[in-house]
C-alpha cells in the first residue's frame, strides 16, 4: 500500500496543493503538532484522515519526536512529507525516516538554509531565488536535492512579493517531486538524487517571466 504522511503546523498551503494533486496513493493522513491549525479542517474537508500530537504535552523533543514516530509508524507510509511542520525534528527521528522524509524549502539550497529566505535574499541582492525540494538529513536544509525552481528577483519586489511568487514555485514542484518517488523513480545515493527517465528541464524549473 502506498501510504502518505503530510506534517503540518499551519495551514498548509502546500499540504493541500499535495491533496489536489491527484497522486497514485492509496492513503494519506495529515499530522499537526498544533491542534489550532487551520490547515486540519482543510484536510478533513478533503476527506482526509488527521491527527493531531501536541508538542507541548511532551516534556522534550525527543519525548514528542518518539509520540509522533508512532502514530507515523501506524500509517506504514511510504514517505513522509513536510508541509510548513515548524518543528526541528531530533537525530533519531530523522535517522529513522532516512530516505523516506522529504522536505520543501523557500531558497535555493544550500543557499539561504532556516528562517527568513526572502528577506536575507533581498538583503544579499542576488538576482536569482526559488524553492528546493529535498531529502532531510541530520544538517539542517542540506539533503540530497531532488527538484528546483528559481524565479528572478525584480527590482521592485518586497519580501511578501518575493515570498508569494515563490510560494507558487513550490506548488509547482513539490507534488512532482512526490509523484516521482510514489512512482519508484527517485535514486537515492549519498548526497545526490537522480530521477529515473527525466531531463533537466523536469528537474530544474525556471520561470523568467514578470507575474501576472
Amino acid at each position: 500500500m502506498k501510504s502518505l504522511v503530510i506534517l503540518i503546523s499551519g495551514r498548509g498551503s502546500n499540504m493541500q496543493v499535495l491533496l489536489e494533486a491527484g497522486l497514485q496513493v492509496d492513503r494519506i493522513t495529515v499530522i499537526s503538532n498544533n491542534p489550532h491549525a487551520s490547515g486540519l479542517e482543510i484536510a478533513r474537508k478533503y476527506g482526509v484522515e488527521t491527527m493531531v500530537i501536541d508538542h507541548r504535552a511532551y516534556p522534550d523533543r525527543q519525548t514528542f519526536d518518539m509520540a509522533l514516530a508512532e502514530r507515523i509508524d501506524a500509517c506504514q507510509p511510504k514517505l513522509i512529507a513536510l508541509a510548513g511542520f515548524m518543528r526541528i525534528l531530533s537525530d533519531h527521528f530523522v535517522q529513522r525516516y532516512q530516505g523516506r522524509l522529504m522536505n520543501i524549502h523557500p531558497s535555493l539550497l544550500p543557499a539561504f538554509p532556516g528562517l527568513d529566505t526572502h528577506a536575507r535574499a533581498l538583503q544579499e541582492g542576488i538576482k536569482i531565488h526559488g524553492c528546493t525540494v529535498h531529502f532531510v538529513t541530520l544538517q539542517l536544509d542540506h539533503g540530497p536535492i531532488v527538484i528546483q525552481a528559481a524565479i528572478p528577483v525584480l527590482p521592485y519586489d518586497t519580501e511578501k512579493t518575493l515570498a508569494a511568487r515563490v510560494l507558487h514555485q513550490e506548488h509547482c514542484i513539490y507534488p512532482q517531486a512526490i509523484r516521482w518517488f510514489m512512482e519508484d523513480r527517485i535514486k537515492l545515493s549519498e548526497n545526490r538524487v537522480e530521477v529515473i527517465n527525466s531531463n533537466v528541464h523536469e528537474i530544474a524549473l525556471y520561470s523568467p517571466g514578470l507575474p501576472e
